[in-house]
């Protein structure tokens, strides 16, 4: 169930991201709009990543959750590699091993 969630939060994230930032189309939105829409992404992956990273156990639980940890891991990825692919490679290799250690 969760993974249909994801791929379909990231289907609609996807179409809404083409269908009104593609500037090959028709469509043409005001400035600020456009703008506002760039953040659509990092919005609903904090909206899915939040309840994962606290759950049950709320704050309390942070410093024992693998997730916690992965998290981390991926943000500094994301500043110190600058190629995408290789940092979510580098990110997935981290988490599946921060979850076979602390698992």
């Amino acid at each position: 169930m969760i993974w249909l969630l994801i791929f379909v939060l990231a289907g609609v994230v996807l179409f809404n991201r083409y269908l009104l930032l593609e500037p090959r189309l028709p469509i043409r939105l005001p400035d600020f709009i456009r703008q506002s829409l760039q953040y659509s992404a990092p919005c609903l992956l904090t909206a899915i990543c939040g309840p994962i990273l606290l759950g049950d156990s709320g704050l309390n639980g942070l410093t024992s959750n693998p997730y916690t940890y992965a998290a981390l891991l991926s943000i500094g990825c994301a500043l110190v590699i600058k190629n995408m692919l290789l940092s979510v490679l580098v990110s997935l290799v981290g988490f599946y091993t921060l979850l076979y250690m602390m698992g």
